[in-house]
């Protein structure tokens, strides 16, 4: 694992707070990422953790906190504010068109024009092999529906058209559920790619070889609050899972709330 990097958080969330009627479904959670950084968010169904991640996409609106990008404060009210910080997210479901091939997915809401205000077939197929062959060479059926291929390869979709769009930072919902060992692999080489190119990944994954695999740090909500953020090289798998489970801080080393 990298270094991780210093500086300016190129994310950071402060105090956030979200209550849905009476339920305090996140309760003064701060939580950063730096450009090039991977930090997991993990807890039990039920701890916070998406709903924090939705409120950083603008999928819900925060009621009190502070979204910082590269240390400006940033307002988020809709996904497309988000979106328009370099904010990206990756759902567990993908959120493609089974019918529509990997180019029209890529390019999906936010297509090409000519001059003549038609559909830049050519443009958007040329900007689409070049995308993903940054990700994946050997993906070839980019004209093929997206029901046709295999869940690395729907991966690749998804994960091209964050980056075609500039994002700094992505949001990863479980990215290697339901996925075979080898098109894991493929998701783990696509996440350790867009690292190096600096984009800041926020991971949300119950599956620890992914943690351990991918993160630099590592944080765990329980009950909408954060038990604790560390680097994930100083910490065990079964202090995780005590964090997890009975929400039980790590005591021998201190907290990574920001990169050394």
């Amino acid at each position: 694992m990298s270094a991780i990097p210093g500086g300016t958080p190129l994310i950071e969330m402060r105090d956030i707070h979200k209550a849905f009627g009476g339920v305090r479904a996140v309760e003064g959670v701060s939580l950063s990422v730096h450009a090039g950084e991977v930090v997991a968010l993990l807890g039990h169904n039920g701890a916070g953790k998406s709903t924090l991640m939705k409120m950083l996409a603008g999928a819900y609106p925060i009621d009190s906190g502070e979204v910082r990008l590269n240390g400006q404060a940033a307002k988020i009210a809709n996904p497309a504010d988000s979106q328009n910080l370099g904010i990206e997210t990756i759902y567990q479901t993908l959120a493609l068109a089974d019918n529509l091939d990997a180019v029209a997915n890529l390019f999906l809401g936010r297509e090409l024009m000519t001059r003549w205000g038609t559909l830049d077939d050519y443009a958007m197929e040329k900007a689409a092999r070049d995308v993903f062959h940054r990700l994946n060479p050997n993906f070839k059926n980019i004209r093929v529906p997206v029901r046709s291929l295999s869940g690395g390869q729907r991966q690749v979709v998804a994960i091209s058209r964050a980056l075609y769009f500039n994002a700094k930072a992505l949001i990863m919902d479980e990215p290697c559920a339901a996925l075979g060992p080898e098109e894991t692999r493929m998701v783990h080489d696509l996440v350790r790619k867009l690292k190096a190119q600096g984009v800041g990944i926020f991971l949300i994954s119950h599956d620890m070889p992914d943690v351990f695999g991918l993160s630099d740090r590592l944080s765990v909500m329980k009950n909408g609050k954060t038990v604790g953020t560390y680097r994930t090289a100083e910490v065990t798998e079964d202090e995780v899972l005590g964090m997890i489970i009975a929400g039980k801080k790590v005591t021998r080393v201190a907290e990574a709330f920001a990169p050394a």
